[in-house]
């Protein structure tokens, strides 16, 4: 697999980057925005997507396969056409939701038994069968299959874990050179990202890192965080572990999240995020800005004039105040939600924006320093979650 990714500017372990795909460059430290089931919750469209400076639409294997069905998507033209999307696409591998079906499955060395969330139907996933969903959907990154251990399982199961996720690594790569090889395919330049894991024990982490490391991948991600743990063990297994990644290739914290937490990560060598936090808080009134997280149920924002964040050029500050988006929410008004929902990626975007700026500017201490005092400002360091 050719290297098709760029450092552009190196601030001490921030990496400013471009990783060049079939479907277009993507301009690194970036934030992922996701779509589980080929569309933003919050009644967002791609048109929307391309209007709030979203790079990478992120969309679940697992959720596409039970529903519509990957046949389906592959016979529609893939993700891309399905959904009228022509930017980049990452596809999850599945194994995070087939592993949070604790009650529903069997783990087996071939992969995973389990019972679909929607109709209880027997399904069978391995990393041959994850590959073979990925390729119909046909999207610009898949992720190999793995086990997404719980972070607070002991060091023996987690050893055992990691070693299978190793084997179903080498299969997913074998499966994919296959699958890009084949004429009916209809993303044969699609890449492969591998993931570390390994709980909170650095000593497996790092191992599993220098592994996969010889695997010649795309881009390797870290798995099997922000699932419990405290964020000081998050930065810490990071502090550990991107340093045994090869700094060549895109490094990808799965599931993360905060605008703190990312502004942490940053700082230590992540250049891929993605989170449901800014669409799951903007359904619920919860939204971001320079001064920390606001929500607009609150009383006090019922005459409120002002736009959500003021010079920001999103959807919603552009044309509404606060008092009128929480007007919509008190009224169940779908509008209210979708405007927060749009206010919060496109905050998301910016500040990555902003973070790739401050980085080719060599100034990436400082902006991170004032960025997190600034969230701050609100009431407590609560308001950044």
């Amino acid at each position: 697999m050719s290297n098709n990714y760029r450092i552009i500017r190196l601030d001490h372990r921030a990496k400013r980057a471009e990783l060049h795909t079939v479907h277009g460059v993507i301009q690194t430290p970036v934030f992922m925005n996701v779509g589980t089931v080929a569309a933003i919750k919050g009644a967002v469209s791609t048109d929307d997507l391309r209007q709030i400076k979203t790079q990478v639409e992120l969309s679940n294997t697992y959720h596409l396969h039970v529903r519509p069905g990957d046949k389906i998507v592959k016979k529609l033209g893939g993700l891309h056409q399905f959904m009228n999307w022509d930017r980049p696409i990452l596809t999850d591998s599945g194994g995070f939701q087939v592993f949070s079906l604790a009650g529903l499955r069997k783990i087996k060395e071939e992969g995973v038994y389990f019972h679909s969330h929607i109709d209880g139907r027997k399904i069978f996933m391995g990393p041959e069968e994850s590959m073979q969903i990925q390729s119909n959907l046909a999207s610009t990154i898949a992720m190999a299959f793995d086990e997404c251990a719980p972070s607070m399982a002991d060091e023996h199961y987690i050893r055992s874990s990691v070693e299978r996720t190793t084997r179903w690594l080498k299969r997913c790569k074998k499966e994919m050179d296959r699958l890009n090889s084949l004429p009916d395919t209809i993303n044969q330049q699609q890449m492969l990202f591998g993931i570390n894991q390994g709980g909170i024990f650095e000593n497996i982490r790092k191992e599993h890192a220098d592994i996969i490391s010889g695997l010649a991948l795309d881009g390797y991600a870290i798995g099997g965080l922000a699932v419990g743990e405290s964020h000081e063990e998050m930065y810490r297994i990071l502090d550990e572990t991107v340093p045994h990644l090869p700094q060549d290739k895109p490094t990808y914290l799965m599931g993360v999240g905060t605008p703190a937490n990312i502004l942490e990560a940053v700082d230590r060598g992540v250049d891929f995020f993605d989170c449901v936090y800014p669409s799951r808080n903007g359904r619920h009134g919860h939204v971001y800005t320079n001064a920390g997280k606001l929500n607009l149920f609150n009383a006090k924002y019922e005459t409120d004039a002002a736009p959500i964040q003021e010079k920001c050029d999103c959807p919603a500050c552009r044309s509404y105040s606060r008092a009128y988006i929480r007007h919509l929410l008190k009224a169940k008004e779908m509008l209210g939600m979708r405007l927060c929902v749009l206010h919060n990626l496109y905050f998301y975007n910016t500040m990555m924006e902003e973070i790739r700026q401050a980085i080719e500017e060599g100034s990436y201490a400082t902006y991170k320093k004032n960025k997190l005092e600034g969230f701050l400002e609100n009431d407590s360091p609560k308001n950044i979650g």
